[in-house]
């Protein structure tokens, strides 16, 4: 019998930089703070659609453009978006990568985050900066799901590659990043302390 895997889906993770994280992530939570305060239009759009939690989503989601500490971020994101482009196989010469979208998510209690993509986008990602103890995973969905119309359920043993969810722990100073299509979710914390995440999203570019 041959059995063939095919159309593999991979999520990237790593450290954002060697050292100094623990420093970096006190001035962006203070940002992240000064922001939520300051950000009436993003408060009342969080009340609606993000309800007991903040974003920035739907009033500064080009954070990287307007702040030295988002542009610090972003700056510091850029290598991995890099390789990560390199290792899914795409051809990069003469073209380059750029973010277009940057924004704050402060979640805690039963804060969800809801089953959605990033359309219009090429990588996508998150950089945790508070991640108190218990916060909710981020949750990928296999992409096929929609497709199983007949399948019967699949064995609580097998692997994270045959399972049609995946979860990852999230963890501060950390970055994840995904093909922007690869539906995901994250489910709610119950935790006191918020869970703070900076989402963001690239696309490429002809460089001629």
């Amino acid at each position: 019998m041959t059995l063939i895997s095919l159309f593999p889906t991979r999520i990237y993770s790593a450290p954002l930089k060697k050292g100094g994280l623990e420093r970096f992530n006190r001035d962006l939570i203070d940002e992240c703070d000064a922001l939520r305060l300051a950000d009436a239009a993003g408060q009342a759009w969080s009340a609606k659609n993000y309800p007991g939690g903040y974003t920035s989503y739907g009033s500064h989601d080009k954070l990287h453009c307007i702040s030295s500490g988002f542009a610090a971020l972003e700056k510091a994101i850029a290598p991995h978006v890099r390789a990560y482009a390199r290792a899914l196989g795409y051809d990069m010469r003469g073209r380059r990568l750029e973010m277009t979208d940057c924004w704050v998510n402060m979640m805690a209690g039963p804060v969800t985050h809801g089953l959605h993509l990033h359309p219009l986008s090429f990588i996508s990602g998150t950089y945790y900066v508070q991640t108190p103890r218990g916060a909710a995973a981020i949750k990928f969905e296999d992409p096929r799901l929609d497709r199983l119309m007949a399948a019967p359920p699949k064995r609580e043993d097998l692997g994270p590659r045959e399972k049609l969810h995946y979860s990852m722990k999230p963890k501060a100073g950390h970055l994840v990043l995904f093909e922007s299509w690869l539906r995901h979710e994250v489910p709610p914390s119950f935790t006191r302390q918020e869970r703070i995440s900076i989402s963001f999203n690239y696309t490429w570019r002809d460089q001629s």
